[in-house]
């Protein structure tokens, strides 16, 4: 055994996004506090977080179908969105402080303003897209939404997607220019250079291999120095397991109560990226469009202009996959391995129910690269399948657990799961995942910390003015925060399409 044995008040599992939005929040909230943060890898942001394994959307329900359902009497549900774009506007008000507190610089690196649609086709889709346009227009935060079934305004508003298109199927789409695109990667490496500044001690190449309570109710980590090999035994009061898909094995290390009866599906997914810089300079636009009849939430196919590395990229997808594997650089035991004794059960009961999913996986492993661009057509009529490539995207594990809807209930989303004395939390889930970092820390926050919420409350609001406040109910306030932050992140300057 290691004589290697330190104590710190906070652990953070993983260097992703969420562990470092979480390790930024703390350092303002309490500085004193000692932080330590593990990473199997050799750097930040390298997995779920990372810009190419991720759709670096900017999630704020301004395009996304899927957030708004049509109800049985005809009318538009948008709850959900409105929930999602309020926080949106959270992260978008800490980067604010961040920059304005020169703690991060150069917000350009991380986020650029890009205009997001919604794209369909067919007279009910079109229908559906109308109400939809008028449902959200009546809330503050989706001003300046635009909808148009008019195919002359797509040409100039989509003239990559509209050009070669025969079809005389109506098409409609709605546009709002208040879109972001985001870079987590970017903004990940930049959180965890500020968070280096500030002492927080960052080990890389260092894998957790279990989690125990001790006798005086703290959290020990054993730990494997992947450099040198040693093992290291680790102490802290609190623990967040922030490691993406490998947070699941993790929290069941734990055994506590809330980790049992909770399971993982994994997907993977691919993307199709343009090489041909004049067809990339022929769109500039975050386009949505709808998951076909019987395909999951996970499958609404778009076309992403993307800023990578200081590069305009074009990427469209998403295709489905599958792999065991629960990271990208994961074991491919993972999936038989997070199946424990508790679990069984509710693997089964929806491996029963997600009959469908299953099938639509083996179909998209199924498609052939013609398949494939047939699928891009119905984007892009004119593709050449010359000028694109396919890239692997990362690792999604979707929770499955017991709901009132039944057992072995798939979840799409994003959960906090949490010990009862809030000494320990595990994050699980994907979309909309790190567009709503702040809002799920600031959640990691209250359960774990009541304790201090009061004293922290001044703190967090100058950090995040709207904190606790509904902006939907509030549009003067929505406006001037908007305002706020477009001037603090650089979002006000459009760039021109280049046909």
């Amino acid at each position: 055994m290691s004589n290697i044995q330190k104590k710190t008040d906070v652990i953070l599992i993983g260097a992703g996004v969420m562990s470092a939005t979480l390790g930024s929040l703390l350092k303002e909230l309490a500085p004193e506090w000692e932080i330590t943060v593990f990473e199997k890898l050799a750097s930040a942001g390298e997995e779920s977080s990372n810009e190419w394994n991720n759709a670096g959307t900017g999630h704020a329900a301004l395009c996304e179908l899927n957030y708004t359902s049509e109800k049985a009497d005809g009318s538009i549900d948008i709850s959900k969105a409105v929930n999602i774009n309020e926080q949106f506007q959270l992260s978008r008000q800490f980067w604010s402080f961040l920059v304005n507190s020169d703690l991060i610089r150069n917000p350009q690196d991380f986020i650029k303003p890009i205009p997001h649609m919604s794209l369909v086709s067919g007279e009910k889709n079109v229908s559906f897209l109308k109400k939809r346009f008028k449902a959200l227009s009546n809330v503050s935060l989706f001003q300046g939404m635009e909808f148009s079934n008019d195919p002359e305004k797509l040409k100039e508003w989509i003239p990559l997607i509209m050009e070669g298109r025969t079809s005389n199927e109506p098409i409609a789409a709605t546009k709002i220019d208040s879109g972001t695109d985001v870079n987590f990667g970017a903004l990940t490496r930049l959180l965890f250079d500020h968070l280096k500044s500030k002492n927080v001690e960052i080990k890389y190449k260092h894998s957790i291999k279990d989690i125990k309570r001790t006798s005086d109710g703290s959290w020990e980590v054993k730990v494997h120095n992947l450099d040198n090999g040693k093992i290291e035994y680790h102490t802290a009061k609190f623990i967040f397991i922030g490691g993406g898909g490998g947070s699941l094995p993790l929290l069941q290390k734990t055994g506590i109560p809330e980790s049992k009866y909770i399971g993982g599906f994994p997907v993977s997914g691919l993307f199709m990226v343009c090489n041909n810089p004049k067809v990339v300079a022929q769109h500039h636009a975050k386009v949505y469009g709808k998951a076909k009849v019987g395909a999951p939430p996970m499958s609404v196919p778009h076309l992403d202009t993307r800023y990578i590395g200081d590069k305009k990229a074009l990427l469209f997808g998403p295709f489905a996959g599958f792999s065991p594997k629960f990271l990208k650089a994961g074991s491919n035991l993972d999936l038989i391995c997070s199946i424990k004794p508790n679990n069984l059960f509710t693997m089964l009961a929806a491996g029963v129910k997600e009959m469908a999913l299953t099938k639509y996986l083996i179909q998209q492993m199924m498609l052939s690269n013609e398949k494939r661009l047939e699928e891009l057509r119905e984007f892009i009529p004119n593709a050449n399948i010359e000028d694109w490539e396919i890239v692997v995207a990362g690792q999604r594990v979707q929770v499955i657990k017991d709901t009132e809807v039944g057992k072995g209930t798939l979840q799409f989303g994003t959960e906090v799961v949490s010990a009862a004395d809030g000494s320990i939390a595990a994050l699980l889930g994907a979309s909309p995942g790190a567009s709503t970092a702040v809002n799920v820390m600031l959640e990691v926050l209250e359960r774990c910390f009541p304790q201090h919420m009061k004293e922290w409350e001044p703190k967090i609001k100058e950090m995040i003015p709207s904190h606790g406040v509904s902006l939907a109910e509030n549009p003067e306030l929505f406006q001037e925060i908007h305002a706020f932050t477009t001037q603090a992140l650089g979002l006000g300057e459009k760039e021109p399409l280049h046909c």
